[in-house]
């Protein structure tokens, strides 16, 4: 069964490409997504990797968590399911937290 990894602290140019090369020394890789700004394409510094097996996600956590790549020691764990929060405000209604404001802020 596959894992998804978390990778933190990533130079910004690292790409796809590169953490497919790397992770796939500690086993069988099977996606790999960096995260990036919606508005200007820019890597945010962190990246999901996904292992095709459990052993191979802990080789990988073993292998690199504090390993440096691009000058930065890479911040290696397993992935947390996304949970909703509620809402996040942003003051376009919708309900939420009685304590925000409910008007943008300018």
């Amino acid at each position: 069964m596959s894992q998804k990894l978390y990778v933190g602290n990533l130079p910004y140019e690292t790409g796809e490409t590169d953490l497919q090369d790397l992770f796939a020394q500690a086993g069988a890789v099977e996606t790999v997504r960096v995260m990036r700004d919606m508005a200007t394409g820019r890597a945010r510094g962190f990246a999901f990797v996904e292992m095709a097996s459990s052993e191979d996600a802990q080789k990988a956590i073993a292998k690199f968590n504090d390993y440096q790549l691009g000058g930065r020691n890479l911040a290696v764990n397993e992935a947390r399911p996304k949970t909703d929060s509620g809402p996040r405000g942003g003051g376009f209604g919708g309900g939420g937290d009685s304590r925000r404001r409910s008007e943008p802020r300018w």
